[in-house]
């Protein structure tokens, strides 16, 4: 447990908040470049600022919006209902792979890594968003902690992997015909290693199976918001957790294939059925109870609110309260990343704060020499697992149709 005092400064975003000022050294997801076909200006709530996306003759960029007395920073009003500040400040943005990303903070803004997500072309990735109702560090939290998948995303029954093509869990592990699901399912307590890396955290949970085998399982926290998980053998998810204001966030998922070119068509039709527009607020909420089912929670999923985890995560982490009271809580061993996390967090703010800009993760000119990160699945003898994921990543990058040398 931390002090109220604690939990405050790491999870309000104000532009005078420590963790505010922190996010604000960083480009942000702003918006999708999808979002452009419902119309400019088209309306941003980003770090409790009340901004519009426009164009005009240098490109895009961020202005300020005057509010209505109507205003909600979860909904977002038609573009001929919006009215520009012309006094208030503009800020940067820049596109990235379906994102545009912008900077709200002071100087120059700091190199973009050259993670896979950004080095791919079109063609194999895609992007999309959804509305949490909570506070951004919970939201991150729950991404980091490898334990939770083997309860929160529990299926009781495998599905064909044929047929999980833009799901996540459903393919088949590594190079077997093991379902991911049953390997979670049966394996519910990993061994979790934590390496702070020049990007962050590289998170290793190790499923100890039968027969001298291991599950290797590689994720990452890239600082300050962000996380990379192996989606399938063909894709990574990067995520960045993004505030809206203290009390809601948007996730900003950009899926990247090693394989084939992705299909948008098909992803974005999956995801639609969960989500509304432009809003991107999900179907399933607490206002219909996240459409529980009984039933379903006893044959079919640990949760019995259907088969797309990123509902499963949205009740968990929308349930601990709009800011989650850490002074209540009690960490574990299963939560070694969250508690390695917190201190990157809590040193980065404080270097801030002493005028230490310098001494922040990823803002020195080597930033944009990152490559990777190294984010899958692998099942290799358990006394060989260390070299299991290294192997499995270079023979997937050596295959892939893009440059995803490293």
């Amino acid at each position: 447990m931390i002090s109220q005092q604690l939990n405050d400064q790491i999870t309000r975003i104000g532009a005078n908040d420590d963790a505010g000022m922190l996010l604000r050294q960083y480009w942000q997801p702003a918006a999708l470049c999808d979002d452009i076909a419902f119309g400019l200006p088209f309306a941003v709530n980003l770090l409790s600022e009340q901004l519009a996306l426009v164009k005009d003759r240098s490109g895009f960029k961020l202005v300020t919006r005057l509010l209505d007395e109507n205003y909600s920073p979860t909904v977002i009003p038609r573009a001929e209902e919006i009215e520009i500040d012309i006094d208030g400040p503009t800020y940067p943005t820049v596109q990235k792979n379906g994102v545009i990303f912008a900077y709200l903070g002071s100087g120059e803004p700091p190199e973009f890594p050259n993670f896979d997500c950004f080095r791919a072309p079109d063609t194999h990735v895609f992007a999309f968003k959804g509305l949490w109702r909570c506070n951004w560090l919970q939201a991150l939290e729950v991404g980091i902690d490898p334990a939770h998948a083997s309860f929160l995303h529990r299926f009781l029954q495998d599905e064909d992997p044929m047929e999980g093509y833009g799901k996540q869990f459903r393919d088949t592990a590594a190079n077997t015909d093991i379902p991911m699901t049953k390997i979670l399912r049966e394996y519910p307590r990993p061994e979790i290693l934590v390496d702070e890396t020049e990007y962050g955290l590289k998170i290793t949970a190790l499923r100890h199976m039968k027969n001298g085998l291991t599950h290797v399982r590689v994720t990452n926290q890239i600082f300050p918001e962000a996380i990379c998980i192996p989606m399938s053998r063909e894709m990574t998810i990067t995520q960045w957790h993004v505030p809206i204001d203290n009390e809601n966030c948007y996730w900003y998922s950009v899926f990247t294939s090693f394989d084939k070119p992705v299909n948008k068509r098909l992803m974005r039709e999956q995801r639609l059925q969960e989500h509304t527009v432009p809003d991107y607020a999900p179907r399933k909420n607490a206002e219909n109870n996240y459409n529980y089912d009984p039933r379903e929670q006893k044959f079919e999923t640990y949760t019995g609110m259907g088969l797309d985890i990123n509902v499963h995560d949205q009740w968990a982490v929308e349930g601990m309260g709009p800011i989650q009271d850490r002074t209540q809580e009690h960490l574990g061993r299963s939560d070694v990343a969250i508690i390695r996390y917190r201190r990157i967090l809590r040193q980065a703010i404080a270097d801030l704060l002493s005028h230490k800009s310098a001494h922040l993760p990823m803002k020195d000119d080597a930033t944009s020499a990152i490559k990777g990160p190294l984010s899958n699945d692998a099942i290799t003898k358990t006394s060989n697992w260390e070299k299991a994921s290294q192997a499995a990543d270079f023979d997937r990058r050596n295959l892939c149709p893009w440059d995803a040398s490293i």
